[in-house]
């Protein structure tokens, strides 16, 4: 590829945006910086732009030029931004380049990929590549009408998928499916199963595969493993195409240490704090982003809003949200400083929150950032100018935690972890939650969470569809990590694909089937979804059995109608004649039972439901009398009309 000499002068920037740049609050940077498509005096080219404000000398190396130093030397700005400019000729599409960095500070030099590069080479490789985001998307029906699926007040059933192990090619060496191969699969296969949305561990350009995308470089690139910008933006359309909404994982706490990186950029340290104490992960061994800096805020923000609308994402799910509000987090005595207070509270970090949030709202009321925050922060899905951090949801790491080490004793000992199962309710509704079974339940020798189930293997698979069942009708929004649905036996690895030849025995289809009937009644049922996070939604029939280990609990949506009865079991013992206080008399009809036959249960059940009589039972006027299968959930509602 012919290259001439670098022009100097050209350039995206306006006296505004380098206002805005400066002050931190340019938060589409990305059509500015990094490389772009430009004609000059009629030839066409490539516009380089970056910030190296401690540089010395700046050049663009690249396979046009033999990575030769010197050869296209970009210029600084005037303007105290900090910013290398340069026009070069010729240059076009596909071209591989870095720069070419010697800093001010003791003269060092080293070659840098491109922070705002649009695409990568394949890892292990590492040069940026010179692209364009051109697209013609198909999507217009669902970004005009997103706001409803992805409401706080709509059925959000999420699928966690790690693009790279969900489904490979065994025939062709056991290689990934691409973008494009994998949206017909992916899309008709969610849709099988009722899921609401998609949600990707990160693809954002990461250096090591193993990381699964949590020790991110490209803040501006999906990864090229497995195709373009282009075809991760078919994924995207064909999901949406097909109702399917997309969150993407986003890693804005920490960044990869690989040379090419964002470390020591231009020599100092530019998007990483300078004292280690703020600015190394001791338990990642990575670099943490210096969230004081304006300019670093508006990358990260910059980053949140490029995927939002260059490639249309619904979501944002953010990693390791605790170790950004916490000076201490997984810090020792002594290894870490208080801030200007005295305290332990990461006042940039909360900054950054704050403005983030307020940033993507503002721009996509109509899409949802969700905090991964492990701890009791308060208000962390609360409005920041009633005081909160200003996310749509949290994930309830304590739901998660209590409730599988519940599932994981042995049915006898379950009375003595009773409360294991009822706590969460006692702060079910200070945030806007969502139930995660996750990748990070399974990976790490914590085994896969049919492996987690106690008992014979017919109670193991009971057991995972009471799991289910409880998730689906406890409120919240729901996440569960692929393989779980059709209850993979091996702990998940990022290097093979998933069991689906365990799709072969009934069992596994069983559970499936189950895990697909949930989100089907998930979704028509408002009293599941409608006020997940209103007291109004939920009330306890009976949580005090603990010597039988069965908890009852109402749902409720807004029309007075929408009434769910849940009944849950979680003994192996079949229960005869076991009465259930109800609101109302009628037949309640047995809307799902985790012990039918068609989820390769016992069978055990209601004969479709149960007609309430005037016995008092929990103190209400009404109740049913009930077979509660072993090892089971079961759903009712009162039949009208």
């Amino acid at each position: 590829m012919a290259a001439g000499e670098v022009v100097l002068g050209p350039t995206l920037l306006t006296d505004h945006d380098t206002y805005l740049f400066k002050e931190g609050s340019h938060f589409r940077i990305y059509d500015k910086l990094g490389a772009h498509a430009m004609t000059v005096n009629g030839e066409a080219g490539t516009l380089f732009a970056v910030w190296a404000p401690n540089a010395e000398r700046v050049s663009v190396v690249g396979d046009f030029n033999g990575w030769k130093p010197g050869a296209h030397a970009l210029g600084p700005r005037w303007d105290g931004s900090g910013i290398w400019e340069g026009f070069i000729p010729g240059l076009g599409k596909g071209a591989m380049y870095k720069y070419s960095i010697t800093s001010k500070i003791h003269r060092r030099r080293a070659e840098k990929g491109d922070p705002f590069a649009f695409f990568w080479e394949i890892p292990p490789r590492s040069a940026s590549v010179v692209w364009d985001l051109d697209y013609v998307w198909g999507d217009g029906d669902w970004m005009a009408t997103r706001k409803d699926p992805n409401s706080l007040q709509a059925p959000i059933s999420i699928y966690e998928v790690h693009l790279g192990s969900w489904r490979r090619v065994p025939e062709e060496g056991n290689r990934f499916l691409t973008y494009r191969e994998a949206a017909p699969l992916l899309a008709d296969y969610v849709k099988e199963m009722g899921f609401t949305h998609v949600e990707f561990l990160p693809l954002m350009e990461h250096p090591f595969y193993g990381s699964w995308g949590y020790q991110t470089l490209g803040y501006f690139a999906p990864t090229s493993r497995y195709g373009t910008p282009q075809d991760f933006m078919a994924l995207v359309d064909h999901l949406h195409q097909n109702g399917i909404g997309v969150i993407l994982d986003w890693v804005p706490s920490h960044f990869a240490t690989d040379g090419h990186g964002l470390q020591k950029f231009d020599g100092s340290h530019l998007f990483e704090h300078q004292d280690p104490r703020k600015g190394f992960h001791p338990d990642w061994k990575s670099f943490v982003f210096n969230h004081g800096r304006n300019e670093v805020r508006e990358f990260l923000i910059a980053s949140a809003m490029f995927w939002l609308e260059k490639y249309h994402a619904d979501g944002l799910r953010i990693d390791a949200v605790a170790s950004m509000l916490y000076l201490d987090y997984s810090r020792k005595e002594g290894e870490w400083t208080p801030n200007a207070f005295g305290g332990r509270e990461n006042l940039e970090a909360l900054g950054f929150v704050r403005r983030f949030n307020e940033a993507l709202y503002g721009a996509h009321p109509d899409t949802q950032t969700i905090a991964e925050e492990s701890t009791a922060w308060p208000m962390v899905t609360r409005p920041v100018y009633a005081g909160g951090l200003g996310f749509g949801l949290k994930w309830k790491m304590g739901w998660m935690n209590d409730t599988l080490e519940y599932f994981s004793q042995d049915p006898i000992f379950r009375k003595y972890h009773h409360k294991d199962l009822t706590f969460s309710m006692w702060y079910a509704f200070a945030e806007n939650y969502l139930l995660p079974l996750s990748h990070d339940e399974v990976v790490h020798g914590k085994g896969s969470l049919m492996g987690k189930m106690p008992g014979s293997e017919r109670d193991k698979y009971a057991s995972l569809r009471a799991l289910f069942g409880f998730m689906f009708t406890h409120p919240g929004k729901k996440l569960l990590f692929m393989g779980g649905e059709f209850a993979q036996w091996r702990e998940w690895t990022h290097d093979e694909s998933l069991e689906w030849h365990a799709l072969d025995y009934e069992p596994h289809r069983g559970v499936r089937r189950w895990v697909r009937d949930l989100n089907g009644i998930y979704r028509r049922e408002p009293a599941l979804h409608e006020l997940d996070f209103d007291q109004a939604g939920f009330e306890w029939v009976d949580f005090n059995d603990a010597d039988k280990s069965v908890i009852s609990y109402l749902r409720k949506g807004r029309s007075t109608r929408d009434v769910i009865l849940v009944v849950c079991n979680f003994t192996p013992v079949a229960h005869s004649g076991y009465r259930v206080g109800v609101p109302a008399g009628g037949f309640w009809k047995e809307l799902l039972n985790s012990d039918a036959r068609d989820y390769d249960g016992g069978g055990l059940g209601n004969v479709g439901g149960a007609e309430a009589l005037g016995d008092k039972v929990h103190g209400r006027a009404h109740s049913l009398s009930l077979t509660l299968p072993p090892l089971s959930v079961l759903i009712f509602k009162k039949e009208t009309g």
